[in-house]
């Protein structure tokens, strides 16, 4: 039977966080490092979901922010997209995005850059989507990556997705968000900012966009129903076995899950499409 783990785990390239204590890793690498793929909140359902919303096809040019470890890439790669591109700011990341290829004759490359900089030209893509990122970031960096997004995509047939964690409902007391924030940060040990969906859609229209389509899902990443949709029964298996045999390591996920499943009421997934805003026409 042939792996189903990550071409990183398949090829002993070097993962993100390699080098770090289990205890005091970022939690989606150390989830990567225990082989799991999937790292977005919605979850693979709620990955398609976007790309179909998207409607990538042979004549798109796509563009991924901080593409991880390629799982969403793989999907996209299946479209057949005239060419892809996979921006992430990692060296080991992009190590195994390089890896990646394509069932057609789609151009691929992976970029060291950062999301808020690429590098990459001006209206160069047709769809750029970026997922579990902006989550991570403070408003202005939040600001910057989208604000790169606008730069990156043709006006007339450009198309932005992102797949974010999101705060529920639109008017959860500020306490409470902060409090959610204050314990996902010590679980994760990374800065997560969720915003509530209206936020979300504020967000992009202020930098240019208007949202076409939206999309909620539970924020439920480490429940074995999901993780078994996500990753397949045998991969989930070993994830686990992985997992129980590093204490630490088992910690930090019995811990991020009791985080999760806390909040759940008021932790969800979000993806939205939009496109550039047309320019105010010139009196």
């Amino acid at each position: 039977m042939a792996s189903t783990d990550p071409p990183a785990l398949q090829q002993n390239i070097s993962l993100p966080g390699d080098g770090l204590d289990a205890a005091r890793m970022p939690g989606h690498w150390l989830l990567a490092r225990l082989g799991k793929r999937v790292l977005r909140p919605g979850g693979v359902e709620l990955t398609r979901w976007m790309l179909d919303a998207l409607a990538v096809d042979p004549e798109d040019r796509v563009v991924e922010l901080a593409a991880g470890l390629g799982a969403t890439g793989r999907l996209t790669l299946a479209r057949r997209p005239a060419t892809y591109t996979a921006v992430d700011r990692d060296p080991a990341a992009v190590a195994t995005l390089s890896t990646l290829t394509g069932p057609g004759p789609t151009e691929v490359r992976a970029v060291r850059s950062d999301a808020a900089a690429t590098g990459l030209p001006d209206g160069g893509a047709t769809v750029v989507y970026g997922e579990a990122m902006l989550t991570m970031q403070p408003e202005p960096a939040k600001r910057r990556v989208v604000r790169e997004a606008r730069r990156l995509l043709d006006d007339s047939t450009g198309r932005y997705a992102i797949h974010e964690l999101c705060l529920l409902p639109d008017g959860l007391a500020p306490a409470l968000a902060e409090r959610i924030t204050a314990d996902l940060r010590d679980a994760i040990h990374v800065g997560a900012r969720p915003l509530t969906p209206t936020g979300w859609s504020e967000l992009l229209a202020d930098e240019g966009f208007t949202v076409t389509a939206q999309k909620t899902a539970p924020m439920a990443l480490l429940e074995p129903r999901r993780l078994v949709d996500d990753e397949g029964l045998i991969p989930a298996l070993r994830i686990a076995v992985r997992a129980l045999r590093d204490p630490a390591a088992l910690r930090r996920v019995v811990h991020m899950r009791r985080v999760f499943r806390r909040h759940s009421a008021h932790l969800g997934a979000i993806s939205l499409i939009a496109v550039p805003t047309p320019a105010p026409s010139q009196p």
